[in-house]
């Protein structure tokens, strides 16, 4: 049976997504040409060779509309043969196009293939693809919740009075991830996976002074006086300090079997080992990466104890501890160069993004597995276990 290993790994530097942010001035599509073009640069792959562009793009809206990926690899000079096309599966989007890249790998459809997301949310907001006064649920879903659905961040604060995490705790996540992230920079641990662009060389988001106390004298995020009467056992904390920031950012992976690795004279960073994919309720959204684990865990016959680090995105600190909570996984094997909080979380380019720093930390730390995880809104989570090769 084929395998999938991914031989290369790069990412942008992850900007503020505001309009004073330092990648704002970049279009979307030229973002993640920029990640394409270092890709084949670094590999020193010949594009022609790319059977498919699989890319995640959450608004697909404006500047990131009419299937972004193939803008973008035209951009970064892949000839005019090479297709492309553009997934949504929330922030889950690039991480599931790393799931069909390898699944296409695996099968015998791909030979050589690239998995990829961008987003710039400083020039095409959350919620863009949302006209004012427009449904994107339907009918059908309003029967089923009659009360309604909720937005993300009270998803999360549901989850942290559902899980008793306190403000504290959360605090406390976010301020390590902002620490850990500092030093992977300060050691140059992030060197292999980032392609410095137009100046912009390290994260923006980043910040190595964050303390516990200053993050208590933030404000609630999500405070609605609604919302409040509705769910009183909401107590209100989460912040932007325990958040993941919007922003600015592309990455890109590249993924083909050992057998055409070794043809090529491509040294494989990893072997993808095992994929799930799971739903779970949508009022609280955010938890399926706790079902996505075990399921994930089960599919790769092994226990939580072989794996040696994990990734599991930080859209906020109360979802890391409430599945840190239920999977007993040990925190310091958790993102450890830094998560969303502290890096960013550029929606659609957030799967390859964590992909990328992933495979690196396992390559400098010997690791022989690894499991990167993802929620998503709507209650859907991917996961997927990485070997050591």
């Amino acid at each position: 049976m084929r395998d999938a290993v991914i031989v290369e790994a790069v990412r942008t530097p992850i900007g503020k997504g505001k309009p004073n942010g330092a990648l704002a001035h970049v279009h979307p599509v030229e973002l993640l040409a920029h990640t394409l073009r270092t890709l084949v640069e670094r590999s020193g792959v010949d594009p022609v060779l790319i059977d498919d562009v699989i890319g995640g793009t959450v608004d697909q809206v404006g500047e990131q509309a009419m299937n972004t990926t193939r803008y973008a690899l035209l951009s970064a000079g892949f000839p005019e043969t090479v297709p492309a096309t553009t997934v949504d599966r929330q922030c889950g989007s690039s991480q599931q196009a790393v799931h069909f890249a390898a699944q296409g790998v695996i099968s015998g459809a791909y030979d050589l293939v690239v998995a990829c997301g961008v987003e710039s949310m400083s020039r095409v907001p959350m919620w863009s693809n949302v006209p004012p006064g427009k449904d994107p649920f339907g009918p059908g879903v309003a029967e089923r919740y009659p009360e309604g659905l909720v937005p993300q961040g009270i998803s999360a604060e549901l989850i942290a009075a559902k899980w008793s995490i306190a403000r504290e705790q959360m605090d406390a996540f976010a301020v390590s991830s902002h620490l850990k992230a500092a030093e992977a920079w300060e050691k140059g641990l992030f060197d292999a996976e980032v392609a410095p662009l137009e100046g912009v060389a390290r994260d923006e988001c980043v910040r190595p002074s964050s303390t516990a106390e200053i993050l208590a004298g933030l404000k609630p995020a999500y405070y609605d006086p609604a919302f409040a009467e509705r769910f009183p056992q909401i107590e209100w904390n989460v912040t932007a300090g325990n958040a993941s920031p919007i922003n600015d950012g592309a990455s890109a992976v590249l993924i083909t079997s050992s057998e055409t690795a070794a043809r090529l004279g491509l040294r494989p960073l990893a072997r993808l080992h095992s994929f799930a994919v799971t739903g779970s309720d949508p009022m609280l959204m955010l938890t399926g990466v706790i079902p996505a684990t075990e399921k994930v865990l089960r599919r790769a016959s092994l226990t939580l104890d072989d794996i040696d680090l994990f990734e599991v995105n930080e859209a906020f600190s109360s979802v890391v501890l409430a599945w840190r909570q239920e999977t007993g996984a040990d925190l310091d094997k958790v993102n450890v160069h830094g998560g969303a909080i502290a890096i960013g979380h550029p929606l659609g380019a957030s799967g390859t993004r964590l992909t990328t720093t992933l495979v690196h930390a396992m390559r400098e730390r010997g690791s022989r597995y690894a499991l990167q995880t993802m929620c998503e809104a709507g209650g859907l989570a991917n996961a997927m276990v990485l070997e050591g090769v």
